[in-house]
């Protein structure tokens, strides 16, 4: 059941950006945010696919990358820098909001303090850890865009290779930072995570071919 909903989630998720590129620069530049928060969000929630235990996040970490570089395509490296930072404050503004959210004394009656306690206060450290990988690994993949921009011609083939290589990055560094000590086997959750995301990238990017001619139908 999680197979499925898995590659119905990476459908959804290319979805909404085909539909954001339709809208243009300020559409795309919200749904990084929006998947930036989501990424940092939902990283504590597990789930088992294939046998295996990953969080739920996987999605929207390629996700906001992919749109990432697609913003940086049609739009250039100043829009994807600027998405970068709006991105960077939501999330930050997201996590204060949610602890003075905390700080309000619930009623008697109310029966959702303890899930959002739970949900916002538990792991402050997955959360930041989340926050700093995810920027640094944004600054990573534009920069990298950037320069495979200068020497692949071929849209899909440049943003397979940027989405693969900044996954390692944040794989690797959310998990020592965010993990470690937490899991019995790093390694296990780093590799397995990793593949999770290298199999979402390689449903995603064939349809890559599409977006410029949603954005040249769009012109």
């Amino acid at each position: 059941m999680n197979e499925l909903l898995f590659f119905g989630h990476v459908s959804f998720m290319l979805a909404s950006l085909f539909l954001a590129l339709w809208q243009g620069r300020t559409a795309l530049t919200a749904l990084i945010a929006l998947q930036t928060i989501f990424a940092n969000l939902f990283v504590v929630k597990q789930m088992l696919f294939f046998g295996f235990e990953i969080t739920c996040s996987d999605v929207y970490a390629i996700g906001g990358i992919l749109t990432l570089n697609v913003l940086q395509e049609f739009f250039g490296k100043e829009a994807a820098q600027k998405a970068i930072k709006i991105s960077f404050f939501s999330s930050l503004f997201f996590v204060a909001m949610a602890q003075i959210h905390l700080l309000y004394i619930a009623s008697p009656s109310d029966q959702m303090h303890s899930a959002f306690a739970q949900i916002f206060s538990s792991t402050p450290r997955i959360v930041f850890s989340s926050i700093a990988v995810y920027w640094l690994v944004q600054q990573f993949d534009s920069r990298l865009f950037s320069w495979l921009q200068t020497k692949l011609s071929a849209f899909p083939f440049r943003l397979g290779l940027s989405l693969a290589l900044s996954q390692v990055l944040d794989t690797v560094l959310f998990s020592f930072f965010g993990l470690y000590g937490l899991v019995t086997s790093l390694s296990s959750i780093i590799l397995i995570s990793l593949l999770t995301k290298w199999l979402a990238i390689a449903f995603s990017v064939p349809f890559s071919t599409l977006l410029k001619k949603v954005r040249n139908d769009r012109l």
